[in-house]
């Protein structure tokens, strides 16, 4: 595997910070170096949030990217943002629900879903975050399905009612990831 940065944006509660920390065990549970690096305003709920993950076989240089690999997105503000900044050849995942305007990067493999609806339809509209990254874990293949769900179940186990829907919500994503990678092949 080659090393890979991931940034996840949206707005604070949307959940990115918490998909970044699930990514970020998923790949130290195969043995990876990883580095999680949230930023977000003093408002967190309501305002900006986002995570940098960097994910490598061998000890990661820096925590701060510049340039990520990937991008996903929960709202049009962090598109607008982020989107200019993903290396060429990268990949933006656009949370449809909530961003209306397309990506401008035909540079870039773009997945447009709507992460809300499809969370909704999982079982909880809160997963939405679960469903980016579903699509994104399908799609780069980065980290396995099964030991990103053991980490979800595991981040859950408190709220052990709220496992079944989380789990449904990000598999549902990793599918249209999987899909996606297909066409792109």
């Amino acid at each position: 595997m080659a090393e890979t940065e991931v940034l996840m944006a949206g707005f604070g509660g949307q959940g990115m910070l918490l998909s970044g920390k699930l990514l970020a065990y998923a790949a130290m549970k195969k043995g990876m170096e990883v580095s999680w690096l949230p930023s977000y305003g003093p408002e967190m709920r309501g305002g900006t949030a986002n995570v940098t993950v960097c994910i490598a076989e061998k000890a990661v240089a820096s925590p701060y990217i510049t340039f990520p690999r990937a991008l996903l997105v929960m709202n049009q503000p962090s598109l607008e943002k982020f989107a200019p900044k993903v290396k060429p050849g990268g990949l933006i995942v656009v949370n449809r629900s909530l961003v209306p305007i397309d990506a401008d990067r035909p540079d870039c493999t773009v997945i447009y879903i709507p992460a809300n609806e499809v969370a909704k339809e999982a079982g909880t509209a809160r997963a939405a975050n679960l469903v980016m990254l579903g699509v994104y874990v399908g799609w780069s293949d980065v980290v396995d399905e099964e030991t990103t769900i053991k980490m979800i179940e595991k981040q859950f186990a408190s709220k052990a009612k709220f496992i079944p829907a989380n789990v449904a919500a990000f598999k549902k994503g990793y599918e249209e990831g999987v899909k996606a990678r297909g066409d792109a092949k």
